[in-house]
């Protein structure tokens, strides 16, 4: 629920002991009046998370503004609709936008590196352990990374919109203890314009959401939530705030009334049930009956006895969805299956499985209890 600020919690114990942070932070936020990058608020952010460095906070910036900046370098009179120029503009402004970056946080002795990526960086899973690990080498060296959607091949990824979905990608992939989403209102509003401090509960949020989307960017504050609830799923928190502010970040991270605070599930997920249940999209569905609903709920594995359909084209370890017979999904895992094979295995007892799959080696799970995560969380046991 929505609570009222004498309800507020203890932010300071909630987020001045977090030792890995994401920020997010917008087009918008990032550029003057005019519509160019502004280069004082840039020094500011730098500033802010030099002073995090300087404390072994590990900071990760998600930064939108490379569109923007490229519009405004080659004197566009907009945010073109045609795909093949906002390619273009963003290959021309992704390159001011490190450049100032870099030139900001050299000021204070660090460096940054730059990690361009699209979504399938994430939902392969190789190539999702192979970023976590150039991320930490990065912390490791004393270096900020700063990534950004690869806008100059990805296709749908520029359809989507915002940094946001990717910000709350990278803070499950890290397991950080904060993501902040920076933009230009100072949180979510309720209808008379004022900053709601706190919400538990994502439902509560949907009727405060406006339709439009920024001027200079494509997201808005339903992509804000949308990326919240991820990672308030995952046992994190989650800050939006107005990325104008002075001093926003560190005043955040001190436990500051700032922006809106969204209250993190009382369970940490383990990566690899982030990975599974928030991040990889599902290569195909399987229907599954009422015992088998009541068998995932007691954390049992799923057996081929209960599955009264496979739908999709995936093969032994791609992640599927499971649903109930209404298409209600229960749960998201990774199938020991081909979805060939469990449609000759379905609703079946393992007795069988050697005549039917004409093997003699088999799993007696479709999906074992440690690859599978209940829709809305499950405990981190691993």
């Amino acid at each position: 629920m929505i609570d009222p600020v004498s309800e507020l919690p203890d932010r300071r114990q909630l987020l001045t002991h977090a030792r890995s942070v994401v920020v997010k932070i917008g087009t918008n936020a990032l550029s003057d009046p005019g519509g160019q990058l502004d280069h004082t608020l840039i020094a500011h952010l730098a500033a802010q998370v030099a002073a995090l460095h300087a404390r072994g906070v590990r900071t990760t910036l998600v930064s939108s503004g490379a569109i923007g900046a490229g519009i405004t370098e080659l004197g566009l009179p907009g945010r073109p609709k045609d795909l093949p120029m906002l390619q273009a503009a963003a290959s021309v402004g992704q390159s001011l936008l490190m450049n100032f970056f870099a030139q900001a946080f050299a000021a204070h002795h660090i460096h940054v590196g730059q990690i361009l990526i699209t979504r399938g960086d994430f939902e392969h899973r190789g190539r999702y352990l192979n970023l976590r690990n150039c991320i930490q080498a990065l912390h490791r060296v004393q270096t900020v990374p700063i990534i950004n959607e690869n806008d100059t091949v990805s296709v749908a990824e520029i359809r989507f919109g915002d940094n946001d979905l990717i910000a709350a990608h990278v803070t499950n992939l890290l397991r950080a203890e904060v993501l902040i989403l920076l933009s230009v209102v100072d949180g979510l509003l309720d209808s008379a314009g004022q900053t709601i401090p706190l919400i538990r509960d994502m439902d509560d949020s949907a009727p405060h959401v406006q339709d439009h989307k920024s001027s200079r960017g494509t997201g808005g504050m339903g992509s804000k939530l949308m990326a919240a609830g991820t990672v308030k799923t995952a046992g994190e928190p989650v800050l939006i705030a107005n990325g104008k502010t002075p001093h926003v970040i560190t005043d955040l991270l001190a436990g500051k009334p700032l922006g809106t605070l969204i209250v993190p599930n009382a369970k940490r997920l383990s990566s690899r049930s982030r990975w599974i249940g928030l991040t990889a999209r599902p290569l195909g569905t399987l229907t599954i009956d009422d015992g088998a609903v009541r068998a995932l709920r007691q954390n049992k594995s799923l057996l081929a006895s209960g599955i009264v359909r496979a739908t999709g084209d995936f093969v032994h370890g791609d992640p599927v969805a499971v649903t109930d017979a209404q298409g209600i999904i229960i749960a998201h895992g990774l199938s020991n299956y081909s979805q060939a094979d469990v449609e000759k295995i379905r609703g079946q007892r393992t007795s069988r499985f050697a005549e039917l799959l004409e093997t003699e080696t088999y799993y007696d799970e479709v999906i074992h209890r440690d690859d599978l995560v209940l829709e809305g969380g499950a405990p981190d046991t691993r």
